[in-house]
Parts: C-alpha cells; structure tokens; sequence
C-alpha cells in the first residue's frame, strides 16, 4: 500500500492507511484534552488558597503530562504503528502527524529517544506538578523549571535534528505549518514563560534567605 508521507521512497512494509478522518481525530483530541483541563479547573477552584495563574498552570501540567504518558508513551513502545488495522485512535493519531513529520512513521532514531524519554522522565513529573502546586508544596518552583527545561530541551533538538536532515518530512505547506510549527510552538512558549517565573520565584527566595541570614548575624 503506497503511503502519503515524504519522502515518497520511505519504506514502511505493511503500511494501513488512516481510516479515521482528520476532522475526527483532532475532534476527540481537543474534546478530550477539554474535559482534562475543565476537571482539573473546576476541582482547583474548590480551595480559595490556589491563584488563577496556579490554577493555569494545574490545567497545563495535567495536559502535558496525560501527552507525554500516553499519546508519547505509545508511540514510543509502539514501533508498527503504521500497521494498525483496526481503527485505534493511538495508532491512528500518528499516522496522521506523520503528515507533518514522517520521521514518526519512519522511527527515526532521535525522535523515537526524545519521545521515549520525554514519556518516561517527563510525564510522571508533570502530574506531580499538579499534586505540587495543590499542596503549596515547597520543592514546586524547582521542579517545574525542571521540567520546562526537559520540555525545552527535547522540542529543540526535535527541530533542530529536522533542520540539520534537510527539513523535508511534511507532505504538504498545511500540514507543515499545522502539525510541524503550530502544534510544537506550544512547547517553546508555555515553557519558557513558566521556566522564566520559577527562576524568578527561586531567585527571590534565596536572596530573601540570604538576608534573613545576615540580619541574624
């Protein structure tokens, strides 16, 4: 079966085409990562000590992480993919993102070890990030800048492994630019935005200890 994805010569023995629609695939994403957001919003705003900006940034880590586990997680421990008959929305998910970037079809080495490592380093600290921030707990800051510095580290060797292999994996300027930029921009913003007022909140706390300090002395 011949597949969509460039580079045309790209073998993928065994190739099942997407039997679900795009419009449905990204439907169900963006309902499902809705609710996660709306749970996590909703139960937040229970306890009138978390700030909206905390309440955010609950609904972001709870998204990122549920991601990172099991839309990462799979295509990381799911090497045929591409070979799915059956119609699961996980393996048909990717196959429609290699339109953006065929390197997942292809497994390419680098992606299948950032996301790898993405899934299993990264995801069950992002839901303990969630668990941080509820609680007031003290080591919050440090691990989300932490984890934004994971993030950002991983989405820019994502990019720039494309760039030094010529950039040519899309099958069209749409799904460039939808698939390939647009839905990893995310990755560089909220990030850095978050590793930016962690630094920051650290910062201060160890200069108002450090005065605390010489007041004493």
């Amino acid at each position: 079966m011949e597949h969509p994805y460039v580079p045309r010569d790209l073998q993928l023995p065994g190739y099942v085409p997407v039997s679900l629609s795009e419009s449905t695939i990204l439907t169900v994403y963006g309902l499902s990562s809705l609710l996660v957001v709306s749970l996590v919003w909703f139960l937040s705003g229970r306890s009138r000590n978390i700030s909206k900006l905390d309440r955010l940034l609950m609904c972001w880590w709870a998204f990122t992480g549920l991601t990172h586990l099991i839309l990462e997680g799979y295509f990381a421990f799911s090497p045929e993919f591409y070979k799915d008959k059956t119609g699961f929305y996980l393996a048909e998910v990717w196959k429609e993102y290699s339109k953006g970037d065929s390197r997942y079809a292809g497994r390419d080495s680098a992606i299948v070890a950032v996301e790898g490592m993405t899934s299993v380093l990264e995801g069950p600290p992002c839901l303990l990030a969630v668990y941080a921030i509820a609680k007031g707990k003290g080591y919050s800051y440090i691990l989300q800048f932490a984890i934004s510095l994971g993030q950002l580290y991983g989405t820019f060797v994502y990019f720039i492994t494309a760039y030094l292999e010529g950039d040519n994996f899309s099958a069209s300027p749409f799904y460039y630019y939808a698939y390939y930029v647009l839905a990893n921009s995310f990755w560089l913003l909220i990030p850095s935005l978050i590793a930016i007022r962690c630094w920051k909140k650290i910062s201060s706390a160890v200069q108002s200890q450090s005065q605390k300090k010489n007041k004493i002395r």
